[in-house]
């Protein structure tokens, strides 16, 4: 019996790839795939997906036990928090601004400036600094932010419709990539990059953030909007060509699943395992949609990862 002979696609387009890091700090690329994600045979993947590990600047006041028990006392000090970050795995920190939130704290660009240079000093790996997602304030830290990190090759967002002209300013200035985040749909995350291009961002200098939903709450959308993107980019169709990140932690643990504890079926399970979990496969099909950068939270979802990217990667 003769051999099955798999087919093969040939792609046209590649995704651009994007460093992070640098001047002193280690770096990164991300992307570069001329196929859909883990498809060796297919064509090139030179860069593996790699996972960033969430601290905030001040310490959370909605996570549940099974997170805070994982951080202790690091968790009152973004540097230290940081630093535990890495001890689990942590490839690149994602900072959450989360007390500049005018319902949370109303920080400005001082509290910025320290806690990002409490991060920069305490680790050498990339950073990505996100802001309270409220246009208005991601403007005033984020600008903070990269003044600190001037020429090391920060991540800066949310960069949406409403300020990519302050974020794309300030990344070309101090030599910082935007994360361009936009509602789940395909359109509105090319016509953001169009406009990021517009005005002299290099196309190098962006990932996308096409907004993530988690297990149970939108994760067959995301998927599916992602891959069209992907698809796209392999295409041939430049817009839609950079790499993706997918915000897995916020969005999974924030979820009923992950937080309840009492007043459930006893089939639900463990909580804090039924909660790693709900990461875990929020996190793992996201990757197989083409995400190149997830973000996570619980040290054991960020062993599971870093496994499983091993193990995709190495697969032929």
């Amino acid at each position: 019996m003769a051999p099955v002979e798999l087919p093969v696609e040939k792609w046209t387009g590649k995704i651009k790839e994007v460093k992070l890091g640098g001047n002193g700090r280690k770096s990164m690329v991300i992307g570069g795939e001329t196929t859909l994600p883990f498809l060796k045979f297919e064509g090139v993947l030179p860069n593996k997906p790699v996972i960033a590990v969430e601290v905030q600047d001040a310490p959370p006041k909605d996570w549940p036990q099974a997170l805070v028990s994982a951080y202790g006392d690091a968790l009152k000090d973004p540097g230290e928090w940081a630093k535990k970050a890495l001890s689990f795995g942590a490839e690149i920190i994602y900072l959450r601004l989360k007390s500049a939130h005018p319902e949370e704290g109303n920080t400005g660009a001082a509290e910025a400036k320290k806690a990002v240079a409490k991060v920069l000093e305490a680790v050498d790996v990339p950073v990505i600094v996100i802001g309270p997602e409220v246009p208005e304030k991601d403007n005033e830290v984020l600008v903070a932010a990269s003044e600190v990190g001037k020429g090391q090759r920060l991540a800066l967002g949310n960069c949406v419709e409403k300020n990519h002209r302050t974020i794309a300013a300030t990344c070309i200035a101090d030599g910082h990539v935007a994360i361009a985040k936009t509602p789940i749909e395909i359109n509105l995350a090319k016509q953001l990059n169009i406009l990021l291009c517009d005005v002299g961002l290099a196309a190098d200098s962006i990932i996308m953030d096409p907004t993530t939903g988690s297990l149970g709450y939108g994760l067959e959308y995301t998927y599916s909007v992602m891959e069209r993107l992907r698809i796209a980019g392999l295409m041939g169709d430049g817009m839609p060509s950079m790499p993706m990140l997918c915000d897995v932690g916020e969005e999974s643990w924030r979820q009923k699943e992950s937080r309840v504890t009492t007043g459930v079926p006893e089939t639900w399970g463990d909580p804090a395992e039924r909660a790693i979990n709900w990461e875990i496969i929020t996190a793992i099909s996201l990757l197989n949609s083409g995400a190149n950068i997830i973000t996570l939270r619980h040290p054991k979802t960020i062993e599971f990862l870093k496994n499983s990217i091993a193990q995709l990667t190495q697969a032929g």
